[in-house]
């Protein structure tokens, strides 16, 4: 592939988006090494796990350029997407679904069984979402699903079983991430509403999608204390919860009804911080408690 092609399909999927979930998958496999100390870290176990992050991320992203792609034509702030604009066609982006599909399932398979069935499920959910706002305004929690399988996906990699404290991180990402596409879905409200196309923004007008991203936000920070009680966690987990949540507070004071000019700061810059950050802390946590026991 050549490099122009590789860029175009690097935009195609917004490979630099995988910043959102991909600490919450570091967590959970660290996680998972942390609730099973008789297990010996294994960086090739590491390496799969992240090839299966980046191989769903990219089904995911590509099928639903895909899936939009005539919606994409009609709306101002899509149209230069990659199948509108014709850098990419609809055939092409849809082999490149079908690889990435292979390709997550045999290294699935490659990381142990549960993982393996699993896969499938996995796919499901992911590949599912892009239809959902044709048919439910329940669209951004079908993503936020999406995203959810991170953190239990890498548990599950490492130890091939699940418990607590990744399904409540899980619950965490889910509604994370549901709360901050409903603020990102605000700039298509009038958009969505001529198409016919489910939205919180457009069933419920933006000052209730507004109020309901916060309330989910708000519920995040308390799904955070509970998993800091739950697994008697310390200074790092706390330090890295606070900043998240103070990250968290932070976009929903930039964003007002009537001005959505720093939708994509909020978006992209707040969030990806956000979860960068506290993936480091969390992880450091770990690390710092395997050592001490």
């Amino acid at each position: 592939m050549k490099a122009d092609s590789l860029k175009n399909y690097m935009s195609l999927v917004k490979f630099e988006h995988t910043v959102f979930a991909l600490p919450f998958a570091c967590i959970g496999f660290f996680l998972g090494y942390y609730e099973h100390a008789e297990l010996s870290f294994d960086w090739i176990l590491l390496l799969r796990m992240l090839l299966c992050m980046v191989f769903a991320r990219n089904t995911a992203m590509a099928f639903n350029r895909y899936a939009d792609r005539k919606i994409d034509e009609k709306n101002p702030r899509t149209v230069l997407r990659e199948i509108p604009a014709k850098i990419i066609s609809p055939k092409a982006t849809l082999i490149f679904v079908v690889i990435n599909c292979i390709l997550f399932c045999i290294t699935a398979f490659f990381i142990n069984n549960l993982a393996f069935y699993l896969s499938p499920l996995a796919l499901f959910v992911v590949l599912f979402y892009s239809y959902t706002k044709r048919f439910t305004a329940i669209c951004h929690f079908v993503l936020g699903a999406a995203l959810a399988i991170a953190p239990t996906g890498a548990y599950i990699a490492v130890c091939a079983d699940v418990s607590v404290t990744p399904i409540l991180l899980s619950a965490a990402v889910l509604l994370w991430t549901a709360g901050f596409d409903i603020i990102y879905a605000l700039q298509d409200e009038d958009f969505d509403k001529s198409q016919s196309l489910k939205s919180i923004p457009a069933f419920m007008g933006r000052r209730k999608a507004m109020i309901l991203s916060s309330f989910l936000h708000f519920i995040v920070i308390i799904l955070l204390v509970i998993i800091y009680f739950h697994g008697k966690f310390g200074i790092f987990y706390m330090s890295g919860s606070i900043i998240f949540s103070a990250m968290l507070a932070y976009q929903h004071l930039i964003i007002k009804p009537n001005d959505l000019r720093r939708i994509n700061a909020a978006f992209f810059t707040v969030n990806g911080v956000a979860s960068v950050v506290y993936g480091i802390f969390f992880i450091f946590e770990l690390l710092h408690n395997a050592h001490l026991n």
